[in-house]
């Protein structure tokens, strides 16, 4: 299956140290989270999850609200240029995170408001090289791109960065919520198999031409 996300993560406080404490998933809300940020569907609970896997498909709908934190996944996140995220999915108060990384063409996006700012946005790719590169390189940033994590082992080897999209994705994963999927895993302060989601089928309700009546 490979390392996939396409994920958006709200919160007013510390991720990781919510979510290390293990809340139980608010599923009342977090049905009202999923019907706020997607009112044209009819949304059916089909299953749970865990924050392991985090790409659905796109006629599902993951997501959790525990305590201050909501994470929600769906293929509206897994945007070439996460800046243009619409303004429904990011919240006028706290932090929001977009993560989204495919590990079959190394594409890594990040993207991270606050307080409905947007503070910092990258998009690269070996086959597109960089899409977006907005605002300022966050720590967990630099030393990839300061050439402390070599995509090529070989000097002789060519590659399109100094480092591999999906290896700084991994890094973004633990910097922001505490956990990667296949990177250092000793390091995780979370283990995201412990943290449910909600899987939730949609079907569209309305179309497009029906918003305009």
């Amino acid at each position: 299956m490979g390392a996939k996300t396409w994920m958006l993560v709200t919160a007013e406080g510390n991720v990781s140290e919510t979510l290390a404490a293990k809340p139980q998933i608010n599923r009342d809300a977090s049905l009202e989270y999923a019907r706020s940020l997607f009112p044209d569907y009819e949304l059916t609970q089909i299953d749970d999850g865990d924050l392991y896997y985090t790409n659905p498909p796109n006629d599902e709908i993951f997501i959790g609200v525990f305590d201050s934190v909501r994470i929600v996944a769906a293929a509206e996140f897994g945007i070439d240029y996460p800046s243009k995220l619409p303004d429904r999915f990011i919240s006028p108060t706290g932090t929001t995170t977009l993560h989204a990384m495919h590990s079959v063409v190394d594409w890594f996006a990040f993207a991270t408001w606050v307080d409905g700012r947007l503070v910092r946005s990258l998009s690269l790719s070996p086959d597109s090289g960089i899409l977006e590169d907005r605002g300022d390189r966050l720590e967990f940033e630099r030393p990839y791109w300061e050439g402390e994590h070599p995509a090529a082992e070989d000097e002789e080897e060519e590659y399109a960065f100094e480092f591999h999209p999906l290896d700084l994705g991994e890094a973004a994963l633990l910097y922001f919520f505490g956990y990667q999927i296949e990177g250092y895993v000793e390091n995780n302060v979370i283990d995201p198999e412990s943290c449910t989601l909600m899987h939730l089928r949609r079907r569209r309700t309305r179309r497009w031409w029906q918003v305009w009546k």
